[in-house]
């Protein structure tokens, strides 16, 4: 009989994680982003603008020009 309260595990590239350390590792990095400048957050969006676009390969994908 399993154990009834097993810890998920969660698998991010090669790393496996608990469901609470997931959540601490997110944490964290949401402080992190939290403290960026305006120009480095503007510069993050760019570049995830840019990713949508090569990876969707749609047309209606906007990428800002600063």
């Amino acid at each position: 009989m399993k154990k009834a309260l097993e810890a998920i595990k969660i698998v991010i590239g090669d790393r496996i994680m608990t469901e609470k350390e997931f959540f601490s590792e997110k944490e964290k990095f949401r402080r992190v982003q939290a403290g960026l400048s305006f120009e480095e957050k503007i510069r993050s969006l760019i570049n995830l603008q840019k990713l949508a676009l090569s990876w969707g390969g749609r047309k209606d994908v906007i990428v800002w020009k600063v």
